[in-house]
């Protein structure tokens, strides 16, 4: 299973709803809450002569909803689920923007070593 199929499976178990950010089209609506993930960086970990021994998994994950009170729970399972799982995840989150008024979001910063 690669790591952003380990991500998906996470997220799918408190919202069916996971897409990538970026591939929803606010002009076909969007559902009434959600979650997207970016892959913000992924490096190589630690050298030893020249070599690498793992990547260093860096996401962001955003839940957007119709429902302000359920953007800061849905983090939260999300929170408690991604550590339960092994990721870092080192706050509690942050506020995001919205490309529509319907929705407000709630992002986190997640971190994996993957060996």
């Amino acid at each position: 299973m690669t790591m952003v199929d380990a991500l998906i499976a996470v997220l799918t178990e408190i919202n069916s709803n996971v897409f990538r950010q970026g591939t929803l089209n606010p002009d076909e609506g969007y559902p009434d809450s959600f979650f997207t993930f970016w892959n913000n960086d992924s490096p190589d970990h630690a050298h030893y002569d020249n070599a690498d021994y793992g990547t260093a998994w860096n996401y962001s994950i955003y839940f957007y909803s119709t429902d302000p009170t359920e953007v800061y729970t849905a983090i939260e399972a999300a929170r408690q689920a991604l550590k339960a799982d092994g990721w870092v995840v080192p706050s509690k989150g942050f506020d995001v923007a919205s490309d529509v008024s319907t929705h407000t979001g709630r992002g986190l910063q997640i971190y994996k070593l993957e060996t």
